[in-house]
């Protein structure tokens, strides 16, 4: 008796012939699937998608339609997703398993903080593009987080801040200069962002990496063709691209994938240099900068709680990325906002004549003082989170204490079963409904409907930086950069340079919308004030005028 070989057998395997076969299993599977879903989120209002919001396909599809739920979708819906519930499970029918998107706080704290931290670690997606260049501390879970937090908290200290605030100082007067807003008495741009992106990396050149740099002299890649600020840029822009396309595709000779591939190769050139350079000039103890305390502790560090080469660079990237995209895009919307807040502008203008005057430039001592500066920083991300959105994935079977649907006292138990993922939405969470349009505002005035999350906050729709004047910076009231131990580490090295550059900048200039020609201030505001999402969040480019005071 002889056996047919399988490759003889596979050659008359038609796949049209069986191609309705796979059909029906693949419509079975998906049914299966979707009859779990429901039941995992059993008795909670939901909605259904076609896809995963952060898996693949759904994330190629950048924005909600009536059609799909995409990831900027607590965005787009946030006047309506949490209407009646403040948990609302979106459920796939063709590919991915339910997320369940969370808009209170106290079962937030439940999942980040409380005594179920260790049960809810990220899921393997949300760290992904963190994780491209190596592990780091933002990547990290459990032990390994405590190892990264080891080797770089301590770098993280008032001699930084001091340095921050300092180097700020000089970069505003700097940019005064070199822009021409002296000589001319007024500045302008189209995009309040191409300043503080520029601030904010010259600060991290400075502050993170000891760079010697000025306005005219931004960070650049090795080769020095190119600013590691443009570099960035791609990378941010194409990290989706990156993650979600199979090799193959990162190969074919197209413009853009190119430019992707060219900004990672001189991201990872630039970061591998800045440890080399650091580890050559170990002895040197005057320097004051991140990487130097950051290679300097390592270095020093016991054999099992030292990093690799590869996690100290995956902690650069995080350095790098985290600690000038996120302030840049919140000190744009910062400047926006105050541009149609002129109250609130006046109020922060009379404090900073207090405290620092005319006479001197403020200093770090002055900081504390400043809280109404801070608290227009604070309130700008509020409405603009840059980290707007905290996945997590439960490691066991999780009971959690769930509050009563709208008009209901009490609470209720919630079984997070093992592999589910929630969403803890900052938008939801901490935001409003921003939105300037005459339109929206009437039909919410129609509806007599505040807001879909008025517990934090009254009158949330509105821009009011008074929310924070008695909140300390460190204060787990304000959670936009996280809570509990997993807080953002570089959260007093955003302040510090927030607090600084406004302080100078709002003392010399008072900032204005600058309108396209017959636009009203009310369409200004419905064109700028609005999301986008890269990874980050922010707002669309923020055009303003500065006028010398």
């Amino acid at each position: 008796m002889f056996l047919t070989p399988h490759w003889a057998t596979l050659s008359h395997f038609n796949v049209l012939d069986h191609l309705p076969t796979f059909i029906c299993l693949f419509i079975a599977h998906r049914v299966w699937a979707f009859y779990r879903g429901i039941r995992v989120v059993n008795h909670i209002p939901r909605l259904y998608a076609p896809f995963h919001p952060f898996g693949m396909p759904g994330a190629l599809f950048s924005t909600t339609t009536w059609w799909n739920i995409s990831r900027d979708v607590h965005w787009v819906r946030r006047s309506t997703l949490y209407a009646t519930n403040e948990i609302v499970p979106v459920v796939p029918f063709l590919v991915g398993k339910p997320l369940i998107y969370v808009s209170n706080l106290d079962v937030a704290r439940q999942i980040i903080s409380g005594g179920n931290r260790a049960s809810f670690p990220k899921p393997v997606w949300s760290s992904r593009a963190l994780k491209l260049w190596g592990m780091n501390l933002f990547a990290a879970e459990a032990e390994v987080w405590r190892k990264h937090r080891r080797i770089m908290g301590p770098a993280f200290n008032n001699e930084l801040y001091r340095l921050v605030w300092t180097e700020t100082s000089k970069t505003y007067r700097e940019m005064i200069v070199s822009e021409g807003w002296e000589a001319k008495g007024t500045g302008s741009t189209t995009a309040a962002q191409e300043l503080t992106f520029k601030l904010a990396l010259i600060l991290i050149g400075k502050c993170a990496f000891g760079f010697s740099l000025s306005w005219d002299d931004p960070p650049r890649t090795s080769d020095g063709r190119e600013s590691i600020q443009d570099t960035m840029k791609t990378v941010a822009e194409t990290t989706i691209l990156r993650l979600a396309a199979p090799r193959w595709v990162m190969r074919l000779p197209l413009r853009r994938i190119r430019e992707c591939n060219a900004a990672y190769e001189a991201i990872e050139v630039f970061m591998k240099d800045q440890v080399s350079r650091q580890k050559q000039e170990i002895e040197n103890d005057s320097r004051k900068d991140v990487l130097s305390l950051l290679i300097k502790a390592n270095e020093h560090e016991e054999s099992k709680f030292k990093l690799s080469d590869a996690e100290v660079i995956g902690d650069i990237f995080v350095i790098l990325f985290a600690g000038h995209e996120t302030t840049a895009h919140a000190l744009g919307a910062t400047l926006g906002l105050l541009a149609v807040s002129q109250d609130a502008q006046d109020e922060v203008f009379e404090q900073i004549k207090d405290v620092v005057g005319f006479d001197r430039d403020p200093e770090f001592d002055d900081y504390n003082r400043l809280n109404k500066v801070l608290a227009v920083f604070f309130e700008a991300i509020r409405l603009f989170p840059s980290g707007h959105i905290m996945p997590r994935q439960a490691s066991e079977d999780v009971i959690i204490q769930v509050p009563n649907p709208r008009g209901q006292e009490g609470t209720h138990t919630m079984l997070i079963p093992k592999g589910q993922e929630v969403a803890i939405d900052v938008v939801g969470l901490r935001m409003s409904l921003f939105s300037f349009s005459v339109i929206s505002y009437w039909r919410l005035i129609i509806a007599d409907r505040e807001e879909y999350n008025p517990r934090y906050f009254h009158d949330p729709m509105s821009f009011k930086p008074s929310r924070w004047h008695d909140t300390q910076n460190d204060s787990e009231e304000f959670t936009a950069f996280s809570f509990g131990p997993r807080a953002c580490i570089g959260r007093k090295f955003a302040t510090t340079e927030a607090v600084c550059f406004l302080t100078m900048l709002l003392r010399d200039w008072r900032v204005v919308p600058r309108l396209n020609v017959g636009e009203s201030e009310e369409e200004w505001k419905a064109r700028v004030l609005e999301a986008k999402m890269v990874m980050a969040l922010g707002a669309q480019d923020v055009p303003v005028t500065f006028l010398k005071r």
